[in-house]
C-alpha cells in the first residue's frame, strides 16, 4: 500500500523508525471534544481519507481500520499470522480450495454474530465497480473474481467465495496461492457490517453509525484534531485489548509530532516521516527510540502517458542522475539502504533476488538523454515533481530537482498537495513525476512485482 496496514502496539512511550506492530481498535460516537487524555495516544500522520477498508489506500487509514475490523486471520505484535475470526482452516490437496471455520463467539459491536456471509458480502462489495476499490486486484486470486469486476460474468455465484453455512466460508482460488492467508489479514479483505452501509449509505463509517468487529470502536472523529477509539466490549479476545481508549492524532508536521511526543501529549510516533531528520542523530541512542527495517520502498513514479516520460531512455537518464546515497546520508539519516529495485532485499529468503538497478552514473545519464533527443537538456519541457505535504518529501524533491538541473540541464518545479488530494491525483494520473512509496501487503515478492500490473 501507499499505505500501510499495521496495527497499533501498546506499551511504553516510543518513537518508532520503521515497521510498527499494533494491537487493535472499535466504533466511536460522541459529539464533544475530550478534556481527558486517552489511555494511549498515537501520532498517526495525515488526516484519514476514509475508514472504509474497501477503498483505503494509505498507511494512516490502514492502521485505524486494522484496529476497527478483524479479518479471517490477524497478526500479533511481531507481525506473525494468527487466527482471527477464523478459528481453523484447511487447504485442499490441489492447493486451490481454502475452507475457513469461524469462531462462534465473534461479534459485531452491536451484538450481531460475525458470519461467513459477512465476508461474502464484503468481498463482493470490493469487487463491485461502484465501490471504487483501489486494491480490488488483491481478490483476483479468487476464481472468477476479476471477470466479475470487469463485467465478463454477472452471476456472483460463479465467483469462488461461498458461505457453506453461517460459520463456514469456502474460497476457491484460480491457482495455488501460498500468500492468500496473508491477504485475509490485509485491510482490503477486512469484513464490514453491510446492513449499516445499506442503512446509512456513505455515512456508515461515521461515529455513532460505524459497526465494527475489531478490538476497538469509533467513539469520535474531530477533523484535523483526533479520532478516539474505544474498547469494543463485544470483541472475542478481550484479554489482548490493553487500553480502554486510544486517541489517534492526525499530525503531518514532524516538528509538531515530535513536540507532542516529547512533551507527553503522545505515547507513540508511528512513522519515520514524523521524526525531524535533523534530530535523528541526537536521539537514536535514547531508550525510547526504536529503529527497524520495514518492508517498503520509497520511489518516484513517471507518468508514461505524458511525454517525454514514455521514452525509457528518458526515465533511465533521470534515474541515473539521482545520488541516492546522498539522500539517505544527508537528508533522511535513519540508516535506510539504497536500492535499485522496487522489491526490497531479503523478502523471499533466497527464492527471489531483485535486479541490481541502474545505480548512480551521471555521465551515462547524459548520454541516454542525448540519444533521446535532449542533449544537455535542450528541448526538454519544464515539468513538475508532485509530493504529499511533508518536510522530508520536500527536501528530497529539492535535492532531486537540483541533481537533474545540475547533471542534465533539466528544469522542473515542485508541487505539494495534502494527503487526500495527493492520493486522488495519483489515482487520476494527473501528474508528471510523483514521489511515492509502497509498503508490502503480504510477505511475498509478488506484492511488489504486481504493483504496476
Amino acid at each position: 500500500m501507499d499505505r500501510g496496514c499495521r496495527s497499533f502496539l501498546g506499551g511504553l512511550r516510543s518513537v518508532s523508525i520503521g515497521t510498527l506492530g499494533l494491537l487493535a481498535l472499535t466504533v466511536l460516537c460522541s459529539c464533544s471534544r475530550f478534556d481527558d487524555r486517552a489511555d494511549f495516544v498515537v501520532v498517526n500522520g495525515a488526516e484519514p481519507q476514509t475508514l472504509d477498508p474497501a477503498v483505503i489506500s494509505g498507511q494512516p487509514e490502514g492502521r485505524i481500520s486494522q484496529a476497527l475490523f478483524e479479518g479471517l486471520l490477524s497478526r500479533n505484535a511481531k507481525g506473525e499470522l494468527i487466527p482471527g475470526v477464523a478459528e481453523t482452516w484447511e487447504l485442499s490437496e490441489d492447493g486451490r480450495t481454502l475452507t475457513f471455520h469461524l469462531r462462534d463467539n465473534a461479534r459485531w459491536s452491536n451484538g450481531d454474530p460475525v458470519t461467513a456471509q459477512d465476508y461474502v458480502a464484503s468481498w463482493k462489495r470490493v469487487l463491485t465497480p461502484a465501490t471504487g476499490s483501489v486494491y480490488s486486484e488483491l481478490l483476483y486470486y479468487i476464481e472468477n473474481a476479476q471477470d466479475y469486476l470487469e463485467g465478463n460474468i454477472t452471476d456472483w455465484n460463479q465467483v469462488g467465495v461461498k458461505a457453506l453455512d453461517e460459520r463456514t466460508l469456502q474460497v476457491r482460488l484460480k491457482n495455488p496461492t501460498p500468500f492468500f492467508l496473508d491477504l485475509t489479514a490485509f485491510t482490503t479483505l477486512l469484513p464490514v457490517h453491510t446492513p449499516s452501509i445499506e442503512k446509512y449509505g456513505d455515512d456508515w463509517f461515521k461515529p455513532g453509525k460505524l459497526v465494527s468487529n475489531g478490538p476497538y470502536t469509533l467513539d469520535a472523529w474531530f477533523i484535523n484534531d483526533r479520532l478516539r477509539l474505544k474498547k469494543n466490549p463485544k470483541f472475542w479476545r478481550q484479554e489482548d485489548v490493553k487500553f480502554e481508549t486510544i486517541d489517534v492524532l492526525p499530525t503531518d508536521q514532524p516538528i509538531t509530532a515530535f513536540n507532542q511526543f516529547i512533551s507527553g501529549q503522545a505515547d507513540l510516533v508511528a512513522d519515520k516521516q514524523r521524526v525531524p531528520p535533523h534530530l535523528v542523530d541526537a536521539i537514536h541512542e535514547e531508550e525510547w527510540f526504536h529503529s527497524a527495517p520495514i518492508l517498503a520502498t520509497y520511489f518516484y513514479r513517471f507518468n508514461v502517458t505524458r511525454e517525454p516520460f514514455g521514452d525509457p531512455r528518458v526515465r533511465q537518464a533521470l534515474s541515473l542522475a539521482v545520488d541516492k546515497k546522498f539522500i539517505v546520508e544527508k537528508i533522511t539519516k535513519a540508516g535506510e539502504p539504497v536500492t535499485g529495485a522496487l522489491t526490497p532485499p531479503g523478502i523471499s529468503e533466497g527464492k527471489y533476488e531483485a535486479p541490481g538497478g541502474l545505480g548512480y552514473d551521471p555521465e551515462r545519464a547524459r548520454q541516454l538523454l542525448a540519444e533521446a533527443g535532449f542533449p544537455n537538456g535542450e528541448g526538454f519541457r519544464r515539468f513538475k515533481i508532485l509530493y504529499n505535504t511533508d518536510p522530508v518529501n520536500k527536501t528530497i524533491a529539492e535535492a532531486i530537482q537540483d541533481m537533474w538541473q545540475r547533471e542534465l540541464g533539466i528544469e522542473c518545479d515542485l508541487q505539494n498537495q495534502e494527503w487526500k488530494v495527493y492520493l486522488d491525483t495519483l489515482t487520476q494520473k494527473n501528474y508528471d513525476v510523483a514521489r511515492s512509496s509502497w509498503v508490502g501487503d503480504y510477505h511475498d515478492p509478488n506484492t511488489f512485482l504486481d504493483c504496476f500490473v
